[in-house]
């Protein structure tokens, strides 16, 4: 089975949510003996050196990437107004990216080509002109959705404005677009019947972030207790906004239930204003070398998201090293979940503090809670078991 993945970014090192996906995709295919090639738009923010990889996975597929320059510019996004485009999408389409794809496609016959979320569909023209692979749109997310939710928290009237016209450019896009694939794959069923209601009339799939269950070891001898900490990309804006809600308007309660309490903020791309915080008992660490090891080390996580879509990563990570997750619905959104059992859901300031409250006066109740999430992983997002569905679905496509 031959594939080609289309990435809106290298998926090298895994240390987000995006690379994590496509990581753990390409390896549990690779198990199963596909033959795998990748095409990374490789963007200047967060941009990658092939020659600093150094990853056995990465070793075993061909590879071809194109540096993009993505970053938003003001002239462009004024002039776009007056187009029917999406300036989100239209920022990761380049002829030269495109050419060097086309070449890709008329040196090499592959089985499936899977688009790896929305920024990369710019280029399914492309595709459709120089293959005859059966073609997979995988929705990392709703992407309109998010920028909807973000227009309708923000309190600058302009910005507001503008917020909820990208959303409408984005939601005709996905729109337009999700008919031209022969399979989609949701990755939750929040996200599956989003899609439908879109008019979606191709087959559909459900497929779950997908870990590998074997690099998320616990050792419960190096937590320190009581501690609570948040992970996650920080240039991301709702990471940035539901950790501000929770730092104004809930955390100067939290640190006064116990003078021994901590609360660690990691993630790239820090903000400079989150070490501005006037807290001795709040330590921002910026970006971590192991995130594993960081979670490990640390006893309750705190997921404040109050806008967004898809499938939180960290949260199925947290969940895999035992960690008592608090989190609002919209962070948990897609999951398998349930309150009580193996996660803690708040959405108010007085439900954050009531559950904090309650994993440190009962340590034992955070560990259950922990013990329970770990159990849901390993039922529902092995990779091994998510490849391995994937691989038939490609194969009935195949031969159909």
């Amino acid at each position: 089975m031959k594939i080609l993945l289309i990435t809106k970014r290298i998926p090298f090192p895994p240390n987000s949510g995006y690379p994590i996906v496509v990581y753990n995709t390409i390896k549990g295919l690779l198990q199963l003996g596909a033959d795998i090639t990748l095409f990374s738009l490789n963007p200047t923010k967060g941009r990658i050196d092939i020659e600093d990889i150094y990853d056995p996975i990465f070793e075993q597929i061909k590879y071809h990437t194109y540096d993009l320059d993505t970053d938003v510019n003001v002239w462009s996004a004024f002039f776009n107004i007056f187009t029917n485009e999406s300036y989100n999408v239209s920022r990761y389409y380049s002829e030269d990216a495109a050419r060097q794809l086309e070449n890709v496609l008329r040196e090499n016959a592959f089985d499936i080509i899977q688009f790896e979320g929305l920024f990369v569909v710019p280029y399914l023209d492309v595709v459709k002109a120089n293959s005859n692979a059966k073609l997979i749109y995988r929705a990392h997310n709703i992407e309109f959705t998010l920028w909807e939710r973000l227009s309708h928290s923000e309190k600058f009237l302009v910005r507001r404005k503008y917020l909820a016209f990208l959303a409408q450019r984005l939601k005709a896009y996905e729109t337009d677009q999700i008919n031209r694939f022969h399979q989609i794959f949701a990755i939750s069923e929040p996200d599956r019947q989003s899609i439908l209601r879109f008019g979606c009339e191709v087959p559909m799939s459900v497929f779950p972030v997908a870990i590998d269950l074997e690099k998320y070891k616990v050792d419960k001898t190096k937590t320190s207790f009581p501690t609570l900490f948040h992970l996650g990309a920080m240039d991301w804006r709702p990471n940035q906004e539901g950790l501000e809600w929770f730092l104004d308007d809930i955390w100067p309660d939290i640190e006064k239930l116990n003078k021994d309490l901590r609360f660690y903020i990691a993630g790239k791309n820090m903000q400079k204003h989150f070490f501005e915080y006037d807290s001795e008992n709040l330590i921002v660490e910026g970006e971590v070398f192991d995130a594993v090891e960081f979670m490990n080390s640390k006893a309750i996580m705190i997921v404040p998201l109050i806008s967004g879509t898809g499938m939180r990563v960290k949260i199925i990570e947290g969940m895999a090293m035992k960690k008592c997750i608090i989190a609002t619905t919209t962070a948990a959104e897609g999951i398998n979940c349930r309150h009580g059992h193996d996660i803690l859901i708040a959405d108010s300031a007085d439900e954050f503090y009531r559950s904090i409250l309650q994993c440190i006066i009962n340590p034992k109740r955070w560990m259950e809670i922990g013990e329970n999430a770990r159990k849901t992983v390993e039922n529902d997002h092995g990779v091994h078991l998510i490849s391995g569905k994937m691989l038939k679905i490609y194969e009935e496509l195949v031969s159909a």
